[in-house]
């Protein structure tokens, strides 16, 4: 493990992380709170610039290390970003900064605080840019733009991507990283700039434009999107939902090639859900309230996209919907967006895997010499990848019933914990009992918020990121090169003897790795 070439890396992501609270620093010198942005920007700008100078910049990054950059660099940036809110006094809470910065970067959208319209611009303006950085991701972001992590990039790049696999568009991994940021970016204008026409205020639609696109669900209102028009929700409900997308189909379709959406076997999954679920929920609430209407298919319609995208958008308390509404929602926050986009959760492509292994086992048993191969789309899975995500389906299940636990032994009740485990791990924000879209975090105390806090950041990262830091073996070196087989060294001595040379009978690699002839046994 190179320690020096870590460090290297993470001086570039921290003072990535102090430019981009410029933004709010300027809008919070305004509000006269310049001293605190200041040295918020300070701690973070200082400390990269130190690991940045003294440290060897020659970077050739192998997976442990790459590893060790994203886990620790994730959690020097949620550190950094709990700063403004204590030096700014929004609060003198560390678990609340804390939680809220987690909640930011990982878009998860779980907020502690009660009134949005009473916290400062800049401090909104902070909550949107973490949430826009994390959405595409700040390692991401730092392979696209710093040219020293040219080499180990991939490993960066998978590291911190979701899903089961990691699609280039261009050979070159940074490349790859530009073109995904551009679409980020472009889809960001876009909807900010439909906002504006819909008449949101320009500070209103940079936020909820930022917030959108990376499937956060942080607001400046605290009626969240039931603050504004129905046209403005029928936008951010497409906005979800096309966040909810693997941003690689974007690129396609940007580069005309638009039919590879509507032919990806995971996105018709995902499209199937969100109809079939808002059917479900536009009947129960119907026969629940007793009348049908256009109104009561755009509430059940939005709580769905918002909740599947993992975005957390509100319009409606889902809270106190029919119980096989709250199930079916419960449901869509475990199986969350696709792989590939700024959304959370299990995604979309493993649940369709485990689903088509399910049915595949049950043609086994009626057909027990029957060669059967997991397909999705008509496309073969390979069976160690169906092996992984059963793996991870088991580690995701366990997690949260750690999670569940921990919060209900601290004195939640079971639907609270339940919820409250299943938003932080998925990244939705908003739950069920005292947790719902009416509700917040701040009445949790420190120690749930700490541990939803780090629920967030595992579901974030998709658990082995953060777990390998806490393997030895992940910063020692615990094993020796193994001796080689008998045969190797024995054909070494010959081809030595031949070359008039001694033979070393200590060495420990073969001799065709070294590139002596090999002979004949």
């Amino acid at each position: 493990m190179r320690y020096g070439e870590i460090l290297h890396v993470l001086g570039g992501l921290l003072m990535a992380v102090a430019v981009a609270m410029i933004p709010a620093g300027v809008l919070g010198a305004g509000e006269g709170m310049w001293l605190g942005w200041l040295v918020s920007l300070l701690i973070p700008g200082l400390l990269g610039l130190a690991f940045f100078a003294l440290t060897p910049a020659k970077i050739d990054l192998s997976p442990r290390e790459a590893l060790a950059i994203v886990g620790l660099g994730w959690l020097g940036i949620v550190l950094a970003g709990s700063v403004p809110f204590l030096l700014t006094g929004t609060t003198n809470s560390v678990a609340w900064a804390l939680f809220e910065s987690v909640s930011g970067f990982t878009t998860t959208g779980a907020t502690v605080f009660a009134v949005m319209e009473e916290l400062p611009a800049s401090i909104l303006l902070w909550r949107s840019l973490s949430h826009w950085i994390g959405g595409m991701g700040i390692i991401v972001l730092g392979v696209a733009i710093l040219p020293l992590i040219g080499v180990g990039g991939a490993q960066l790049f998978s590291a911190e991507t979701p899903g089961m696999t990691t699609d280039k568009v261009q050979p070159r991994i940074a490349t790859t990283a530009r073109l995904l940021w551009g679409v980020y970016v472009a889809m960001t204008l876009m909807l900010g700039a439909a906002y504006l026409i819909l008449g949101m205020s320009f500070f209103d639609a940079v936020n909820h434009a930022m917030s959108a696109l990376a499937t956060g669900g942080f607001s400046t209102r605290t009626a969240s999107m039931g603050y504004y028009s129905p046209a403005i929700q029928w936008v951010t409900m497409l906005a979800m939902f096309l966040a909810g997308v693997n941003f690689t189909l974007h690129y396609r379709t940007f580069t005309g090639h638009p039919r590879e959406m509507f032919r990806n076997a995971e996105w018709q999954w995902y499209l199937a859900s969100v109809l079939a679920v808002s059917a479900v929920c536009f009947v129960a609430l119907g026969v629940s309230e007793g009348a049908f209407s256009f109104e009561l298919g755009r509430r059940a319609s939005f709580s769905v996209v918002s909740v599947h995208s993992t975005t957390g958008f509100g319009t409606a308390d889902f809270a106190a919907w029919p119980l096989v509404a709250q199930v079916l929602l419960l449901g869509l926050m475990f199986l969350g967006g696709m792989g590939g986009s700024t959304g959370g959760g299990f995604k979309v492509i493993r649940g369709a895997v485990v689903t088509q292994h399910v049915l595949d086992e049950i043609r086994k048993v009626l057909h027990p010499r029957a060669v059967i191969i997991t397909r999705v789309g008509g496309k073969p899975i390979r069976e160690d990848l169906v092996l992984k995500v059963l793996a991870f389906l088991a580690m995701y299940m366990a997690t949260h019933a750690v999670g569940t636990l921990i919060l209900a032994a601290l004195g939640h009740d079971l639907v609270t914990s339940l919820s409250a485990s299943l938003a932080a791990l998925s990244s939705i924000g908003p739950g069920l009992g005292e947790v719902g879209p009416a509700a917040n975090y701040g009445h949790m105390g420190a120690p749930a918020l700490i541990t939803l806090s780090a629920l967030m950041l595992l579901g974030r990262l998709e658990f082995y990121t953060l777990l390998v830091l806490l393997i030895p073996s992940t910063w020692t070196r615990t094993h020796r090169t193994p001796r080689p087989p008998r045969i190797w060294r024995r054909e070494r001595r010959r081809a030595l003897s031949r070359a008039g040379r001694k033979a070393d009978p200590m060495s420990s690699w073969p001799s065709h790795a070294q590139g002596i002839p090999r002979s004949r046994p």
